[in-house]
């Protein structure tokens, strides 16, 4: 897949930035829990791969919709996934986090080598819930 694809029209497609992430993954709830701490303007939205529009979007970039490789990160109608999505994201935070988009000078195969290592050993280093993550209250209004 190609990064930056455009999204064809979805419903989720109307969100400037959305992060859709395997809800059953322990490391992948700690990074949205991360990125919820620090993301004071509220510009993120979260989905979880497992959801039925998420299932969509996978099918139409031919992606797995059962072994999840990767989140997504759909900014502004586009769809970005792996360390890219990642970068992206960091961009984004307060702080000295954009500072890390730097890698982005590092050519893609680079970056996402390493992001399939940590992305293959996730559930033996933190772990698998049998269930996706469920919102608390204060949450709930970021999770579509």
């Amino acid at each position: 897949m190609k990064q930056g694809s455009p999204l064809q029209s979805h419903e989720w497609g109307d969100y400037e930035r959305v992060i859709v992430f395997d809800g059953v993954c322990n490391f992948c709830n700690a990074f949205v829990n991360f990125v919820m701490d620090r993301d004071s303007r509220k510009l993120f939205k979260f989905g979880t791969l497992q959801s039925q529009p998420a299932q969509q979007i996978l099918t139409q970039l031919h992606l797995s919709t059962g072994d999840y490789e990767t989140f997504l990160l759909l900014e502004n109608g586009k769809v970005f996934t792996k360390s890219t999505a990642a970068l992206k994201i960091l961009r984004c935070l307060p702080g000295w986090w954009p500072w890390l988009y730097a890698f982005i000078i590092i050519p893609r195969p680079l970056r996402d080598l390493v992001y399939s290592f940590i992305a293959r050993h996730r559930y033996q280093w933190m772990g698998k819930s049998e269930t996706c993550r469920v919102p608390s209250p204060e949450e709930r209004a970021r999770f579509i």
